[in-house]
Order: C-alpha cells, then sequence, then structure tokens
C-alpha cells in the first residue's frame, strides 16, 4: 500500500510539471505572437493581473510585453490599479518592477482619460472565461475599458491560452458571474488591519467579472496566433 501510495505521488507531480511546462510553453507562444503588435516605444494599458504570477513564467496578457522587451523593444505600460482588490496596482506593477520594465498606475476612472489623449496605443488584457462566440469574461472593469478603446480608435486584444476558450457556451450570457462579499468595496484590510471606507449602512454589490461583447474585441492572441472573435473556432482544429 505504501509503495502504491508513493507510486501515485510521483505520477501527480510529473503529471503537474507536464502542465506547467505546457503552460509555459503556451505563455511563451502568446507573446510571441503578441509582441508582432507591439512596436518599440508603445504605451500598452491593462486591467488587472495576467502575468507570470497568474500563468507560469510568461502570463498571458503580459507575456507580450515581457517577450517584445527580450526582442530590444521599449515598452511604457499604463497599469489600472483593478479595484477592488488591487491587482494592478498590487500584482502587475510588481512584476514589472521585477522585469525593469517602465510603468504607471493609474486608477481605473482614468483609464478612458489616457485613451482620449492619445497616450495609449494598444490595451491588452487576460480572461477568465470566452465564449463560442467570442464575448469575453474578465476582471471587473474590462468592459468599460474596452468600450473607451473602441470609442477612441485604440485597438482591443485579449490574449488567452486555449483551455480559456469554452465553444460549449455560446455567449457571454452563459457565463455565470461570481458575486464576491461586500466587504471587499466596503473595507480595505492590509496586513491584520482593517479600515472602513463606506457608509457602514450603505449595501454594496460586488461583481467578480464583467461580460465583454466580442464587437469590442479587436483579436484574440493565442498560442496558435492571432484570431478575431469570428474566427476562434478554428482554434477547435
Amino acid at each position: 500500500a505504501q509503495a502504491d501510495l508513493a507510486a501515485a505521488a510521483k505520477a501527480a507531480e510529473l503529471a503537474a510539471q507536464k502542465y506547467a511546462f505546457e503552460l509555459e510553453e503556451a505563455g511563451k507562444k502568446i507573446g510571441e505572437h503578441g509582441s508582432k503588435l507591439v512596436r518599440s516605444g508603445s504605451t500598452i494599458q491593462t486591467h488587472c493581473n495576467a502575468g507570470w504570477l497568474a500563468f507560469v513564467d510568461w502570463g498571458s496578457a503580459l507575456a507580450p510585453v515581457y517577450y517584445a522587451k527580450r526582442q530590444g523593444k521599449k515598452v511604457f505600460v499604463l497599469v489600472d490599479e483593478t479595484r477592488p482588490r488591487l491587482q494592478g496596482a498590487r500584482l502587475t506593477a510588481w512584476e514589472l518592477s521585477q522585469e525593469k520594465i517602465a510603468h504607471k498606475i493609474i486608477p481605473d476612472g482614468a483609464a478612458a482619460s489616457f485613451l482620449q489623449k492619445g497616450e495609449t496605443d494598444l490595451v491588452i488584457v487576460g480572461a477568465d472565461h470566452i465564449a463560442a462566440n467570442g464575448d469575453v469574461a474578465n476582471k471587473i472593469g474590462t468592459l468599460p475599458l474596452a468600450i473607451a478603446a473602441k470609442y477612441f480608435g485604440v485597438p482591443f486584444y485579449v490574449a488567452a491560452p486555449l483551455s480559456t476558450f469554452d465553444f460549449s457556451t455560446k455567449t457571454g450570457k452563459g457565463i455565470r458571474i461570481e458575486e464576491r462579499g461586500g466587504e471587499e468595496v466596503s473595507r480595505v484590510s492590509e496586513g491584520a488591519s482593517s479600515v472602513r471606507l463606506s457608509n457602514p449602512s450603505s449595501p454594496v454589490a460586488n461583481p467578480a467579472f464583467d461580460v465583454t461583447p466580442a464587437k469590442l474585441v479587436f483579436g484574440f492572441v493565442t498560442p496558435k496566433g492571432i484570431f478575431t472573435p469570428a474566427s476562434i473556432r478554428s482554434l477547435l482544429r
């Protein structure tokens, strides 16, 4: 029995390593294809964290940035803070600092203003769930960023591994949106301390994701290349 347990543990470890290597290769391929969109001197705007902290070694949305830097291109990143959990301000900004990539954290509410002023050349975000028609569920705040990018003529791309595409879900209406605890919005925590930010008697709504319609997506950056919403079914081949 002990030998069987040891064998099972070893098999699980090898399977996990294989999966990690597959993710690493997928991220690198996303970076390789996505870097073709990045000109030297470009400013890229992103939302939430879709770097190597979330996706082994390369990430998804940040992979084209990392790959472009390794090609010697100069890149600047505008990092949406991504309320209420601040994944952009805490995680993406930390990653970019470690990679020595020039960047600036901006309030979510300022994202459209930077697009309006022409300070953004390209928007790249990750995704949690992509429906068969190209609708994209991603961290809350992605939808207004996509709307603003469309309005101001800035290409909006979604970078994702193949596992994120769900062809059994026809449209974004079929994607379940998680409602998280209101304390994430009403309070801010640092270590063991917690401070209330809002009126104590006011209720809070805290959806974790929003759904960006496919018509706002310029293209999908995948390990197999870059696809439009209309052509993503070819990923099944």
